[in-house]
């Protein structure tokens, strides 16, 4: 991955007045609770939007972050004689259950959702909540203390009511609040913009959720790279770090633990001739699909075309790997896919291998209720979201709309097509695979003198691979030190900030 220098400190005044008011409204509502023996009238960061903006953005910047737009799922409601029972952010005890009706007089009738607070800490709180079947997702907040009812005129269909009636309508929680989860819309939002902003915004996020330590490297951040010194197998790993696949890798990295975020191969023809295979290339419709470039067509658009920054590393095989390495098999299999979707079908499948090891607080596998045919037909079967979530998924899966890989999927899947897991390859599902998996692979250069001269050329820190352009060194934890073995990858946890994972998982 790929730091910023430090933002600049609030100014002395500035810090000195917001931590003066703070403390001063933290004092009086405890000196009010305690004389009265009453729950506070308020508390502070609940009155923080009166305040002045430069007294109460600090204030919220320590309180809440980008992650504050998660949701936590609190429980499925259902029948009055099952009542779904928690505590709240801002009401400590909380009541839920369903009565199902017909005032609609449809084919399969509709329902009240009920929903009772009480037991708030202040005056001045509230709560907000998302309520989702697989078919809808609605929201309200409560800020008195009493019962609410939310009205569900109808079931879009049987199997909506089918699965309301055995699983119940699921409840999630902004634990941050109203205020919270606005400013944490205020945080996420600049990830996507293709700003400076947004890529400083990249860049803090994983400072503080991953621990990256984006270091500034000498200039030149561009390598003058001489291709003869590239050969077939070699990878790319590209970290971007704004705009929309800044954003979107910033998000991958922080589930995954991988410090790159998009990864490309270099495959060379009969001729001699460099090219680079991707899954992930956009095409003349705007679809993202997998595509092999000439060399330089592919380095002349990351370097005057791609607007997102990316900061890319060549990852050299090491010479006993790379001459295991069958050219022409791994040609006949890009050029099978040639065309073909980038895998949104299985990436997230290669993240999830776990019931609860995988998803970032707050986050569950409950967040996925936008898949209403596989969350009906899971539940018929007796099943649950979260454990089909992590059945290992098999290379030779074919989606929808036919056959497509992730973009590290792909560069593994010609891996194994070349040879380079034989004599476990059956035993192997590359699609199981996150790039943090494959740069972690011992299939790479592990000699620096064998590197080629004009690797890390200006850079006093020698890293173990080639970065060939970026602002900031890039770091790739964890890489070249793990032997491929049979039914790698379909068992490890990834929790930040540590990502820890079990030996053999």
């Amino acid at each position: 991955m790929v730091s910023s220098t430090a933002m600049p400190c609030a100014p002395p005044r500035l810090f000195f007045t917001t931590h003066f008011v703070l403390t001063f409204l933290t004092i009086s509502c405890l000196c009010i609770s305690l004389v009265r023996g009453l729950k506070t009238p308020f508390r502070p960061k609940d009155i923080l939007p009166l305040l002045p903006r430069e007294v109460s953005w600090p204030i919220l910047n320590a309180l809440h972050g980008a992650v504050d737009i998660l949701p936590t799922f609190v429980g499925a409601a259902s029948s009055p004689d099952d009542d779904l029972e928690w505590k709240g952010a801002c009401f400590y005890k909380n009541r839920a259950w369903l009565e199902f009706h017909n005032k609609s007089q449809s084919e399969f009738g509709g329902g009240t959702l009920h929903i009772k607070v009480s037991n708030a800490h202040s005056w001045t709180c509230m709560d907000l909540y998302i309520f989702a079947t697989p078919y809808r997702v609605t929201w309200d907040y409560y800020f008195l203390s009493r019962e609410h009812t939310l009205e569900f005129k109808e079931w879009e269909s049987k199997a909506e009511f089918e699965y309301v009636k055995h699983k119940g309508i699921s409840i999630f929680l902004m634990e941050a609040g109203m205020l919270g989860t606005l400013k944490a819309l205020f945080d996420v939002f600049p990830l996507f913009t293709n700003t400076g902003w947004g890529e400083n915004s990249n860049i803090k996020f994983l400072k503080k959720h991953m621990g990256a330590t984006f270091v500034t490297r000498p200039q030149p951040w561009i390598t003058n790279v001489s291709i003869d010194d590239i050969h077939p197998g070699d990878f790319l790993a590209l970290s971007k770090i704004r705009g929309r696949w800044g954003g979107f890798e910033t998000l991958e990295k922080w589930v995954t633990g991988a410090y790159a975020g998009h990864s490309a191969v270099c495959l060379r023809d009969s001729e001699g001739k460099l090219w680079v295979a991707e899954s992930g290339n956009e095409n003349e419709e705007g679809e993202d699909v997998i595509a092999v470039l000439p060399w330089d067509e592919w380095w002349d658009f990351e370097l005057t075309k791609d607007d997102a920054n990316p900061h890319i590393a060549l990852l050299p095989l090491h010479p006993d790997v790379r001459a295991k390495f069958n050219e022409t098999a791994a040609w006949e299999y890009a050029r099978s896919m040639i065309g073909k979707p980038y895998g949104y079908h299985n990436i997230i499948f290669s993240w999830i291998d776990t019931i609860d090891g995988n998803y970032p607080p707050p986050i569950d596998a409950n967040v996925g209720l936008s898949l209403p045919e596989i969350l009906v037909e899971t539940a018929r079967r007796g099943s649950s979201f979260d454990e089909l979530l992590t059945i290992p998924e098999q290379d030779d899966w074919i989606y929808s709309d036919g056959k497509s890989t992730s973009c590290v999927a792909f560069i593994l899947e010609m891996y194994k097509a070349a040879g380079l897991f034989d004599p476990i390859a059956s035993s192997v599902q590359v699609t199981e695979f996150t790039i943090k998996d494959a740069y972690s692979l011992k299939f790479f250069e592990n000699n620096s003198s064998r590197l080629p001269r004009w690797c890390n050329e200006g850079d006093t820190v020698k890293l173990p691979f080639c970065q060939i352009k970026g602002k900031y060194r890039m770091e790739l934890p964890g890489y070249n030190t793990m032997d491929p073995y049979a039914h790698m990858n379909e068992r490890c946890p990834s929790l930040p900030p540590e990502y820890f994972r079990p030996k053999g998982c």
